[in-house]
């Protein structure tokens, strides 16, 4: 019996604040969570929090936006009423990755279409200027051409910010033969480029240049921290972030449970001879991830490497896969920390049963979203069964997916918010073996 402290349960995951409640032996918090005629947040705690240690509990899927203002109200409401200290436990963080495309349900790109008609490219414009045709390099246009060239520049492409780089920064400007107007600066100078005559390659003024970090798209996370942080959270305990820098955004200690020791025992117990299996990592970003499960089970290590060289945007989804490693008649099994459209592990399933050669291939997954039609990509996909956690609930894939299998998450979480309260140490949560 953990005595002195309140768990309140936002609306997101009732099953898991349940679950925790019953393995710290208290009760959930009461606490009243509906919305006004005009759809506003109502949140009314009927439980005194006064000197109490509150942790309120609230995972990132469904309707996020939604539950992310409740969770603030709640923050706010126990510091107003005098809790000694609320802790915001976040299974699944919201907010914290964002793919630099938008996806349609399909899981496939959109396509974007400039003002000229043509779609947006992975390609630098305006390209580096060329020497003349007589080996000399044209000389610098003076300054009522560049004037005249930047008016009609703007005027072609209304709508359409021109400005370098992002957040302030100067972006990737080539370097040109230009007056000092035209170059980059830090304060987001234009890129203009003169006219072909003066031997640059083309006249146009672009935007276009590197689609994967652009100034109109904009890093919520960062927002999303300073918001838990104003709204009077003094700790945060959440699981498996996307990205563990993401700690680096706030100003309170933030403790990043992993569910790797739930999948390595998964292995352990399921996979019959696991170690002549074959750990393998989607892509490249999850690479530290899965060698440190093949380190610990003593297992080999493969990996899907992506080679992106689309020259247009609606080509990324096409771009080609390429396998490292050995997995012909092996167990597979893929690992990765998350499954939204379940593109990327559908995609690295049918490469190493088809190309690899393996005789089955698992996915072991901690946050399984499954947004859009994931769950019929994956029941048509080669997985042979796909398991995740509940940091989100799962009834409803379970019912539709039978191949999905589900790993409890509460008892780390209990386990957490019990040595917090008292104080202790929770490094122990930390290992692997």
């Amino acid at each position: 019996m953990v005595r002195n402290i309140v768990v309140l349960g936002g609306s997101s995951h009732p099953e898991l604040v349940h679950t925790i409640c019953h393995q710290l032996g208290i009760p959930p918090g009461n606490i009243i969570l509906s919305k006004f005629a005009v759809g506003e947040t109502r949140v009314e705690i009927q439980d005194s929090v006064r000197g109490k240690d509150v942790f309120v509990i609230q995972s990132g899927c469904g309707r996020v936006n939604d539950h992310i203002v409740e969770l603030l109200i709640t923050i706010s409401a126990c510091k107003t009423a005098s809790a000694k200290r609320v802790t915001a436990v976040l299974p699944h963080f919201p907010y914290s990755r964002q793919s630099d495309i938008p996806y349609n349900k399909t899981g496939a790109p959109l396509s974007k279409t400039n003002n000229h008609g043509g779609e947006y490219s992975f390609e630098s414009r305006p390209g580096t200027p060329a020497p003349n045709a007589d080996g000399r390099w044209p000389s610098a246009p003076s300054g009522e051409a560049v004037s005249r060239e930047l008016k009609q520049a703007l005027e072609r492409d209304t709508g359409v910010n021109g400005i370098a780089g992002t957040n302030g920064r100067a972006g990737p400007l080539k370097r040109t033969n230009t007056t000092d107007s035209l170059r980059g600066n830090n304060s987001g100078a234009a890129s203009v480029t003169p006219s072909s005559t003066n031997g640059y390659h083309g006249s146009e003024y672009s935007s276009k240049g590197n689609t994967g970090y652009k100034q109109w798209v904009a890093q919520a996370g960062t927002l999303v921290a300073d918001l838990l942080t104003c709204a009077g959270a003094d700790h945060i305990i959440t699981m498996d972030l996307h990205d563990p820098q993401y700690q680096g955004f706030f100003d309170i200690p933030v403790d990043n449970l992993y569910g790797r020791p739930l999948l390595q025992k998964w292995i352990r117990y399921n996979i019959p001879d696991y170690q002549n299996a074959v750990i393998v990592s989607p892509d490249a970003g999850g690479a530290k991830r899965a060698t440190a499960i093949a380190d610990a089970l003593g297992m080999e290590f493969a990996l899907i490497h992506k080679e992106r060289r689309p020259t247009r945007i609606t080509e990324r989804q096409n771009a080609t896969m390429m396998l490292v490693g050995d997995i012909a008649g092996k167990v597979a099994i893929l690992v990765d920390d998350m499954a939204d459209t379940a593109n990327t592990i559908t995609r690295a399933a049918k490469l190493v049963k088809g190309k690899g050669g393996a005789t089955k291939v698992y996915a072991l997954i901690t946050h399984g979203v499954f947004s859009g039609d994931a769950i019929d990509r994956i029941n048509a996909s080669a997985l042979d069964r796909v398991i995740c956690t509940n940091s989100v609930p799962q009834e409803e894939h379970k019912r539709l997916c039978p191949k999905l299998s589900v790993l409890p998450v509460h008892e780390v979480f209990a386990e957490a918010i019990r040595r917090v309260h008292h104080g202790e140490s929770i490094s122990v949560l930390f290992k692997y073996d």
